[in-house]
């Protein structure tokens, strides 16, 4: 959220004064951020605010006016309150009080302004909203599946944060799945047949970045795989899926010591953390729930509003300026990664909406697990870590699209039902989910009559598709 609509949010809560005057207070502060040439909604700075607020009231002083308006036309400063600058100076020290106290409660924080602002340097354009989720998505659990449309950005948010993160490229690899993985030997190599005491280390060096892994718990480590879907993900990464869950060890060789440097089993320690880029066309290979099951999948999409401000602002990229600029937090983003704490608050309304969704799933097959639910409450939890200024429904909006939907797919028949009761979870009662959302081509997702927006699009599109196709998922080209 922006500094404006969490000042507008706060005096809605805060203020004893009349709906319209909320609206004017933001108002005057625009209007006076013109006037003294800085945009007040950009800084949180309480000193200059103060003394800007002094100024102000001197002034005020001269001309002996309760306040600044556009009545007075012989004053020089127009359309502001002397009180909306005061009530904005209380607005940033309870603000950075509650900041402040969130932070000596949780010490290990993990700064993402930072990295936000650091990709911004570097010429990469992302909306906060997705790095967000892509962060606590990583935490909840190291298997984060991005897909969406090609070009969007998937491969080069994933390098950035690698190269962001680590101190040096040993700890990463970016690796392009090839069509003809059949089997885990190009991951995890094989021993040689005609040579019991060798063993065939793929070229890629992934296994030696597992066991580099392994040896160094204190660094986080990268996998990256690109265009993860071009193959059967089943079949190069059946290990990995199952060990997952079971924690236990996947076998390489039957010999009792190490081979060139392999030993016998190999642990997928917590400090690896694997991301997989997908991109939908005829070329590539659908997820079973299976793998949908064990990641939090992250849809990429481009608006018109994305685009616009993309051929607004067009940068060339220069990857070289992210290198190694978060390494400092490298060590608080594992020990939030270890942190399997669920939320302490609003848990009637979270499990009272699961449950809501889960009986409707349930009618299509498509019903979640204990395990999902599990990381469904741990992502919510790692969100308010992340951004404890998020309200209870943008976390539930982004687990439903990242756990929930992903595993949507079948006929118009059999999906259309659903649909129609999913997005009616979406919005609040006053709206009729076909009438006034499915056949409404000019419909507002950011209606404050919208409880899940990224969701209810989501189930729009996908609705649509059923129609229009007469079959719909999840994934799109």
């Amino acid at each position: 959220m922006s500094k404006k609509n969490d000042y507008k949010a706060w005096s809605e809560k805060s203020l004893n004064i009349q709906e319209g005057t909320k609206n004017q207070y933001v108002t005057a502060i625009e209007n006076l951020s013109k006037i003294v040439g800085f945009n007040i909604f950009e800084t949180d700075d309480t000193q200059k605010i103060k003394e800007l607020y002094a100024d102000l009231i001197r002034e005020q002083k001269n001309v002996g006016g309760k306040y600044y308006s556009d009545e007075r036309p012989s004053s020089s400063l127009k359309g502001w309150y002397s009180a909306s600058v005061k009530t904005y100076l209380d607005f940033l020290i309870q603000n950075k009080a509650q900041l402040q106290k969130f932070r000596l409660l949780n010490m290990d924080v993990f700064e993402i302004s930072k990295l936000n602002s650091d990709l911004h340097y570097s010429g990469l354009i992302y909306n906060p909203q997705i790095i967000t989720r892509f962060i606590s998505s990583l935490l909840t659990k190291p298997f984060v599946i991005l897909t969406g449309l090609s070009g969007s950005g998937k491969t080069k948010l994933a390098q950035a944060f690698v190269e962001w993160i680590c101190q040096d490229e040993n700890q990463y690899r970016i690796i392009p799945v090839g069509a003809d993985w059949t089997n885990r030997d190009p991951i995890l190599g094989y021993p040689n047949a005609l040579e019991p005491n060798k063993y065939v280390i793929p070229d890629n060096w992934v296994l030696n970045l597992i066991i580099q892994a392994n040896n160094n718990p204190d660094l986080p480590y990268f996998l990256v795989l690109d265009e993860m879907n071009l193959s059967h993900v089943e079949r190069y990464f059946a290990d990995f899926l199952s060990v997952m869950e079971s924690k236990k060890e996947i076998p390489l060789h039957s010999q009792s010591d190490d081979i060139d440097g392999i030993p016998p089993k190999l642990k997928l320690p917590s400090n690896l953390f694997i991301i997989g880029t997908v991109n939908i066309d005829e070329t590539t290979n659908m997820f079973s729930p299976k793998v949908l099951d064990r990641a939090n999948t992250i849809e990429f999409r481009v608006t018109k509003d994305d685009m616009k401000n993309f051929l607004g602002e067009v940068k060339n990229i220069e990857m070289e300026a992210l290198q190694a600029k978060g390494a400092g937090m490298a060590n608080k983003f594992l020990k939030l990664a270890a942190n399997n704490t669920f939320p302490k608050t609003d848990t009637d309304k979270i499990n009272k909406k699961l449950l809501e969704f889960f009986v409707e799933l349930k009618r299509t097959g498509a019903e979640f697990g204990y395990r999902s639910a599990s990381e469904i409450l741990r992502l919510i939890n790692q969100l308010t870590v992340i951004d404890y200024k998020l309200s209870l429904n943008e976390k539930l909006d982004y687990a439903i699209i990242q756990k929930l939907l992903p595993k949507l797919h079948g006929s118009r028949r059999k999906l259309s039902p659903i649909l129609e009761k999913l997005g009616s979870f979406c919005i609040k009662s006053e709206l009729n989910i076909i009438k006034d959302v499915f056949e409404n081509e000019d419909f507002n997702f950011k209606s404050e009559k919208v409880l899940f927006p990224l969701s209810l699009e989501k189930i729009v599109r996908m609705y649509k598709g059923a129609i229009d196709n007469g079959f719909a998922s999840f994934a799109e080209a």
